[in-house]
């Protein structure tokens, strides 16, 4: 299965239309990192209102997703998580921890721009801070 990942602005969308297999996850996991580190982008959506289900290993995969994303420099959001999904994961105690998430596509563009200008502000605050210890 391929999932396109989309560019908005410094923003990658990645839209997953069906669920994967373990090993699509993992394919669709390495694609984005490499997306994000190419692009050099900003912030990740990924919008997953289209599954049914998530299971501990895809919620896992997310979550590293998440976190390696953060490490690159740049922020995630995970859209459009129906409720049964999000009952699911907290009763298997596979919380998406630290993975900001928003109710929709339209919100979760507005949350990822609100974290892309927040870490670009605090950026410049520590850039301040450097120039005027030196």
């Amino acid at each position: 299965m391929i999932t396109p990942i989309l560019t908005i602005c410094d923003v990658l969308l990645v839209s997953i239309q069906e669920d994967l297999s373990d090993d699509e996850i993992v394919e669709l996991q390495d694609q984005i990192i490499n997306r994000v580190s190419d692009t050099r982008a900003a912030g990740l959506v990924i919008e997953i209102s289209a599954i049914d289900m998530v299971d501990s290993y895809m919620a896992r995969v997310l979550n590293d997703i998440s976190s390696m994303v953060g490490i690159l420099g740049s922020q995630t959001v995970i859209t459009g998580m129906q409720p049964a999904v999000a009952i699911t994961l907290v009763e298997m105690g596979s919380e998406l921890i630290g993975v900001k998430t928003a109710l929709n596509l339209e919100q979760g563009l507005e949350d990822i721009q609100k974290l892309i200008d927040q870490r670009a502000s605090e950026t410049n605050l520590a850039a301040e801070d450097r120039s005027a210890v030196e």
